[in-house]
């Protein structure tokens, strides 16, 4: 028997995560609420019948009712990023939507794991801790996983080398502040400017720049291009949530609520994380060159300054 894991939001982003949720391993049961029902229904039915074709969950349209027992809730729910808008710039209003849908989550499964991925996906979790109380370790925001993917993507490309065989990650915000750590970055345990040396395709400061842009405005570009980025969260969605049904322990840049980050308090942003069945471990530092530890810093303000803003904007809570 395996997880049943909640999608909440039936937009793109949720039918795709839902979609890659229903082929993966732990998971049996996948419940899309949505408050259009039809719309959940519809994907649902649709994502089933795909699902049909393999040995795959159920994919179901339910309420919040329906989510008892989930291991997982993933939160996808809240306004699209617009043309020219940034990521910070949708918390007021998606804050009071996540707000709203994590009272009713926790109704039906207080014992969750919340996975955000609702813009401005840093502050998420720290609502999740500061309003209702959820430990840290269960409040998840995806964070920089994907950027992180499309980092190594980057390089790899460059280095003309499979995506698997780089290892490179960004931390910080899952934005414009987000840093490219490279000094961590490796190829075959070399670390990336001296393997991209040796291989005759260097990396110069002018294309560390350039790779850093590509990374960061990624979401930008593909929504220009198609209107949506669904496809590469949904399977960030899909892997994070793996790691947690499965026990697995692997170590992912998520973003959690954290009371301090290189003197800025009370912020959430991506850093290294033990991901398991009781959701994340608390975060790792990794070694910073002074210019990472700067960047990393500012970041930290950034969403530590946007979280102060959204929250404060929020009304009292009922009950």
């Amino acid at each position: 028997m395996g997880a049943r894991i909640g999608v909440i939001g039936a937009g793109q982003v949720g039918a795709a995560a839902a979609y890659l949720l229903s082929g993966t391993a732990g998971v049996s049961d996948v419940v899309l609420v949505d408050v259009n029902t039809a719309r959940a229904a519809g994907e649902a039915a649709d994502i089933g019948h795909a699902a049909a074709f393999g040995n795959a969950a159920r994919v179901s349209e339910g309420g919040y009712a329906d989510l008892a027992g989930a291991s997982v809730v993933v939160i996808t729910a809240g306004a699209s990023l617009q043309p020219g808008q940034t990521r910070l710039q949708l918390v007021q209003k998606n804050l009071g939507i996540a707000d709203n849908v994590v009272e009713q989550v926790l109704r039906a499964a207080p014992d969750t794991v919340l996975l955000f991925a609702t813009n401005p996906v840093d502050v998420m979790p720290a609502l999740a801790v500061l309003r209702w109380g959820v430990p840290a370790s269960r409040a998840i925001g995806t964070g920089c996983m994907l950027d992180s993917t499309r980092f190594r993507d980057r390089l790899a490309h460059h280095l003309k080398v499979a995506p698997g065989a780089v290892h490179a990650y960004v931390y910080g915000e899952h934005g414009d502040s987000q840093v490219l750590h490279w000094s961590s970055a490796v190829a075959g345990g070399v670390p990336i400017l001296s393997f991209a040396e040796q291989l005759g395709r260097p990396i110069d400061a002018a294309l560390q720049q350039t790779m850093a842009e590509d990374v960061r405005d990624a979401a930008y570009r593909i929504k220009a291009g198609k209107g949506v980025s669904n496809f590469g969260i949904g399977g960030c969605i899909a892997r994070l949530v793996h790691a947690l049904v499965a026990d697995e322990q692997g170590v992912f840049p998520v973003s959690t609520f954290m009371p301090e980050v290189l003197g800025v308090r009370d912020t959430c942003v991506s850093l290294p994380h033990v991901l398991g069945a009781g959701g994340a471990s608390h975060a790792f530092m990794p070694p910073l060159s002074a210019t990472e530890g700067e960047a990393l810093a500012a970041s930290a303000a950034v969403v530590a300054t946007t979280l102060r803003e959204g929250m404060a904007a929020l009304p009292p809570r009922t009950a």
